[in-house]
């Protein structure tokens, strides 16, 4: 196997403030090997996409798997769990938990992405699915939580949906890599949903993704030709014409006749 260079937590620190890094959320292996081809620096993943056959298709990129809040207790359950998908080849873990919980995870050197603004896990604290950040009392709670994560020693922070003169401002004040989900170019990753990037979603589209293709037209065009195929098939059997001597396994003459020969002898 080809062996390839991948980032890490270091060398991504090192680019803060010099240029912007790419990243998205993928969730299949062919959407990850597609981000490898495009040169996408980063990617979310749900952990049961990690393994060999995701490096396989994206060797160089810096995967995150999510630690979903909720799906998890205690600290212990968190940090089996981070183990666990860095061996499976995670390079660090998203994580929306407690401070104390992220504090315990980077004391054992588990590279830590925390998140702050809009966190849909917790949005009903914020107002529900709305900005973050829109007044100074509100911006300066985003600038308290973001220090808050740093000193517990997570290593990044995606940022969603802040205005972005806040974002920028919070991301020169931070030691953090600060990853924006609609917060600005003023951070140090710009972050998308590859459904949203593909057109693939018939719900809302986020104001701040850029849709750059219609997948969910040429889904609905590969539906049709799904039920066109099979309700082609479907007349072919009721017609005697499917299926053809093309597509079934012969038998020596002489051989069929003496099966038959000993078939008939048996009734």
């Amino acid at each position: 196997m080809k062996k390839h260079n991948r980032a890490t937590v270091a060398d991504l620190l090192a680019l803060k403030g010099k240029r912007q890094l790419t990243m998205l959320r993928v969730t299949s292996l062919e959407e990850a090997e597609a981000a490898e081809k495009a040169g996408i620096d980063m990617v979310s993943v749900p952990p049961a996409l990690l393994g060999p056959v995701f490096r396989e298709a994206a060797p160089s990129a810096f995967a995150i798997p999510g630690l979903e809040y909720g799906d998890h207790v205690s600290a212990d359950e968190y940090m089996r769990e981070a183990f666990k998908v860095l061996k499976a080849g995670g390079d660090a873990v998203y994580c929306a938990a407690s401070l104390q919980t992220i504090r315990r995870m980077r004391d054992e050197g588990i590279p830590v992405c925390g998140h702050v603004g809009l966190i849909p896990s917790k949005a009903t604290w914020t107002g529900g699915f709305r900005a973050v950040g829109k007044t100074a009392a509100s911006a300066f709670d985003v600038w308290r939580q973001t220090k808050a994560l740093e000193e517990a020693g997570a290593f990044a922070a995606e940022i969603e949906v802040v205005p972005s003169d806040v974002a920028a401002a919070i991301s020169n004040n931070t030691s953090m890599l600060m990853i924006s989900m609609g917060a600005g170019r003023g951070c140090d990753v710009q972050y998308l949903f590859a459904d949203d990037v593909l057109g693939s979603n018939r719900d809302h589209t986020p104001r701040h993704a850029k849709v750059y293709r219609n997948f969910a037209a040429e889904y609905d065009r590969l539906q049709r030709e799904r039920v066109a195929a099979f309700s082609e098939l479907v007349e072919d059997i009721r017609s005697g014409v499917y299926p053809e001597k093309r597509h079934l396994v012969g038998i020596d003459e002489a051989e069929l006749r003496n099966f038959l020969h000993r078939l008939e002898a048996e009734r």
